[in-house]
């Protein structure tokens, strides 16, 4: 009995795999070039698509005015900015002064770096001899520490700048966001009026039960 259910088994075994086979080799198996379609198609689905939900107009023209002001911001600090207008011209100059800081200070630390790494460099070759006038009383381990020292001070404002100008791009996105989804309106006015209130909503215990008592209502106008 045991030895013909094992018979049964292997013979259900062989039978899927050869059903398996047999669906794999009828199923067309894609190409390339309708992969390369399909993908394609994915993608452009994807645009008006978003989990499955179908975007309006108004929704694709704001997306697209955003990705034109990063897109511009990413080529050129400040052209996404003046894309959104508003105050793009007090924007940019902050932009382009942020660079010109960058440069200054990028400059000032390759000069200090040149400056230690040749002073460095000659006492080695000669025997300790002073070359510059400048660092005639530093030690040549002194020396090669404030090299260090400036070269890193360098590539950090390297790096410093490639994010601040990563910042460049995030604001002109987020500022066109704002603009084109919500209302940023600059009424930020507060209204007092006079008002009843019910005793029971005041923070104490108040002798007065189920009676208004006089107030003052503030309203902020916030949008």
């Amino acid at each position: 009995m045991a030895q013909g259910v094992d018979s049964l088994a292997i013979k259900a075994d062989s039978l899927t795999a050869t059903v398996d086979s047999v669906a794999q080799d009828t199923v067309k198996k894609e190409t390339k070039q309708e992969r390369r379609a399909r993908e394609k198609a994915e993608k452009e689905r994807a645009k008006f698509y978003y989990k499955d939900i179908l975007k309006d107009s108004t929704r694709l023209a704001i997306e697209h005015v955003s990705r034109v002001a990063w897109r511009r911001s990413l080529i050129l600090p400040g052209w996404g900015q003046y894309t959104n207008g508003g105050l793009w011209w007090v924007k940019v100059p902050i932009i382009y002064g942020g660079f010109v800081g960058a440069y200054l200070t990028f400059d000032y630390w390759q000069w200090y770096y040149s400056k230690f790494l040749s002073e460095a460099q000659y006492r080695i070759d000669n025997n300790g001899a002073v070359n510059d006038p400048d660092l005639e009383r530093w030690e040549l381990p002194g020396l090669i520490q404030s090299k260090d020292n400036a070269r890193r001070n360098r590539d950090l404002t390297i790096l410093a700048t490639v994010g601040f100008w990563g910042l460049n791009v995030v604001e002109a996105y987020v500022t066109s966001m704002l603009k084109n989804r919500y209302n940023m309106g600059d009424d930020l006015s507060v209204k007092i009026s006079p008002t009843f209130m019910p005793s029971g909503y005041l923070g104490y215990q108040s002798p007065l039960k189920n009676q208004f008592v006089p107030g003052i209502k503030l309203t902020f106008n916030i949008r």
